[in-house]
């Protein structure tokens, strides 16, 4: 018996679906902002929600609120999405997304780069209990 995908992989999917579609109408070439309305409007489209620049909350360890950052995209309250339009995918754009899942306590994140002939899209979970990521 094939096992039931969680909620927040079926998102992963629908997120790549529409990006892969959006890099193959649009290809590489445009501005970040152009792919992240887009892929918004994409997202809206098929039923997904989806808030651009959203601003999250950023807590210390016990709890106190330090500010705020913006995100490009929050899927269904519980998916980072953080887009690029480079050439390649550097560390530092990994490590910003992860500092954006601890900062706002959040699990799951897909960085994805329009910028390349070739869609870059890769997926990161934070686990909350070890403080550790990996990368799917």
């Amino acid at each position: 018996m094939a096992q039931e995908k969680e909620p927040v992989f079926i998102l992963c999917d629908q997120v790549r679906e529409c990006a892969f579609a959006l890099h193959k109408y649009l290809r590489h070439g445009h501005k970040e902002k152009i792919y992240e309305n887009g892929l918004a409007n994409r997202l809206r489209k098929v039923g997904v929600t989806v808030h651009q620049q959203p601003s999250l909350s950023v807590f210390d360890e016990d709890g106190a609120l330090l500010g705020d950052l913006d995100v490009d995209l929050l899927v269904a309250d519980e998916l980072i999405v953080e887009l690029k339009a480079v050439k390649t995918l550097l560390n530092e754009h990994v490590a910003q997304l992860l500092g954006y899942l601890r900062a706002s306590r959040k699990e799951h994140g897909l960085l994805i780069n329009f910028g390349a002939h070739v869609l870059q899209i890769k997926k990161y979970a934070l686990s909350k209990d070890l403080d550790t990521n990996s990368e799917l």
